[in-house]
C-alpha cells in the first residue's frame, strides 16, 4: 500500500519534539502529506475529584491552572510545529495539492487518544511515540489509540528519534491476520527497501509451508527477502528478534501487535510488549 497520509500528534510537552522531528523526517522520504495533530484536552478533565471537598475558589484558582498549562501546550506544540516547518522547508498546505511532501496544522479538542483514533482512520499511517517508563499515561493511551482503535497501521518511534526509515527491514511473521495486515500496510515502504529480513515465529500459524508462502508473497511484489526461523515464545521471542535484528543493522521492524484482553487492549501479547519496550529502531505495527 502506498502511503500518501501521514498523521502525528503534537502534545506539546517539552520532549515532543522529537516525535514531531522523526514524523517529518518520515513524511520526507515517503513523499507523503503530514498532518500535525493538536488535542486541546477541556482542563476541568485534568483535575481530580473537582468540586470533591473544594472551595468555589479553589476550583477556579485549579481550573485556571489547567487552563494556563492548556494553553502553554498548545503554542509549545504550534512552536515545535513551526520549527520543524523550517527546518525541513516543508510546504504548507490545508488542502489536498499535487505536491509530494506536505504539511498541515489542526487543532481539535476532546480526549487526545479519542481525537487521534478518530483522525488516524484517514491516515494511511500514525506516528507515535513510544512511551517510556517515565512518560505521561496519556502516551501510552495515544498508543493504543494508533494501533487498536484507528484499524490502520502505526509506526512508533523509539525515544532517541529517526532520521529514516526502510533501508534494512526486519519482518516478524508468525502467519496470523495481524501479521499479515502489518506486511501488506508496509508494502510500499518494503518495496523501496536495500534488503528485507524475514523472521518466521515457529507456531502453530506460521508452518513451512506460511513461510514459503511468504517468500512468493514478496516476490510478487517485486521484493527480494532471506528467511529465517526463530523459536520459543513470548519475551525469548522478542529478544531474539531484537538481538538479530540489530545485527544486520535493520532500521525498522514490521510486525503485528497483539493482546491477550478484548476489553481493552492494555495487556499485550509477550513479544509484542517486549519489543514495544526494548526495541531502538521504529516499529511498524498492525493490529
Amino acid at each position: 500500500m502506498a502511503i500518501r497520509t501521514v498523521l502525528a500528534s503534537a502534545s506539546g510537552t517539552k520532549d515532543a519534539k522529537i516525535l514531531l522531528s522523526s514524523a517529518f523526517q518520515v513524511a520526507r522520504q515517503l513523499d507523503a502529506h503530514l498532518k500535525v495533530l493538536h488535542v486541546r484536552t477541556d482542563p476541568r478533565e485534568t483535575i481530580p475529584l473537582l468540586g470533591e471537598g473544594m472551595s468555589v475558589g479553589m476550583i477556579d484558582d485549579m481550573t485556571r491552572i489547567a487552563e494556563d498549562e492548556c494553553n502553554n501546550r498548545a503554542q509549545r506544540a504550534r512552536a515545535q510545529f513551526d520549527e520543524c516547518v523550517s527546518e525541513t522547508s516543508a510546504t504548507v498546505e490545508d488542502r489536498p495539492s499535487a505536491a509530494g511532501f506536505s504539511v498541515s496544522w489542526v487543532e481539535a479538542g476532546g480526549r487526545e487518544d479519542e481525537v487521534v483514533a478518530q483522525y488516524g482512520r484517514l491516515a494511511d499511517l500514525t506516528v507515535v511515540a513510544r512511551p517510556d517508563a517515565a512518560a505521561e499515561v496519556g502516551h501510552t493511551m495515544v498508543l493504543n489509540a494508533a494501533l487498536f482503535d484507528s484499524g490502520r497501521p502505526a509506526l512508533v518511534i523509539p525515544p532517541k528519534g529517526v532520521a529514516q526509515i526502510g533501508q534494512k527491514i526486519v519482518v516478524s511473521w508468525n502467519g496470523s491476520a495481524q501479521s499479515a495486515r502489518a506486511v501488506s500496510s508496509a508494502l510500499g515502504i518494503l518495496k523501496s527497501a536495500a534488503e528485507v529480513t524475514i523472521f518466521t515465529i515457529e507456531s502453530q500459524r506460521a508452518t513451512s509451508a506460511s513461510s514459503a508462502g511468504m517468500s512468493d508473497y514478496m516476490a510478487y511484489h517485486g521484493i527480494k527477502c532471506a528467511i529465517h526461523t526463530l523459536t520459543g515464545s513470548g519475551t525469548s521471542v522478542g529478544e531474539a528478534l531484537l538481538k538479530e535484528a540489530s545485527a544486520i543493522g535493520a532500521d525498522m521492524i514490521v510486525m503485528g501487535a497483539y493482546t491477550h484482553s478484548r476489553m481493552r487492549q492494555l495487556i499485550l501479547g509477550g513479544v509484542t510488549r517486549h519489543v514495544l519496550e526494548e526495541s531502538t529502531v521504529p516499529l511498524f505495527m498492525a493490529h
